[in-house]
């Protein structure tokens, strides 16, 4: 059952200005950063013409170890915050890549060179784009 429904918009232009965070984008940035994920990147795919999704959160840990406890951080603050489990994960065996769908938003969290070399920030270029700080 979804708890979330994403706000409706009305009369709206299309721009490149940040467009407003929903709550599950949100519960899914702070699990990220509670961890120190580095080099957050929202990535808003709703005007991207044949995305498979709405949001793509985009980060990095420097080891296995960091991005098991990046993905761990992540479902319990969509399970805290939300109620929202992921509808799908992939990648936890290895995790050099993990991903988690929630369906409308998909957490991709990353080893740093596994990153570089898929570049999904690059893939996705034409997505709006909200960067985060990364935390000391």
């Amino acid at each position: 059952m979804r708890t979330f429904e994403p706000p409706k918009l009305t009369g709206m232009k299309k721009t490149r200005r940040p467009t407003p965070i929903t709550p599950l984008v949100d519960a899914v940035v702070k699990g990220m950063q509670e961890i120190k994920a580095k080099d957050i990147v929202h990535l808003d795919l709703r005007e991207v013409h044949g995305a498979v999704c709405d949001h793509f959160i985009i980060c990095h840990g420097d080891s296995v170890t960091q991005v098991e406890a990046i993905a761990r951080s992540v479902e319990r603050f969509t399970e805290q915050m939300m109620k929202e489990k992921p509808w799908h994960e992939e990648g936890k065996e290895n995790a050099g890549w993990i991903i988690l769908d929630y369906v409308d938003v998909v957490a991709h969290i990353f080893l740093r060179d596994v990153r570089s070399f898929y570049a999904l920030d690059q893939l996705w270029a034409d997505a709006l784009r909200n960067t985060y700080d990364n935390v000391a």
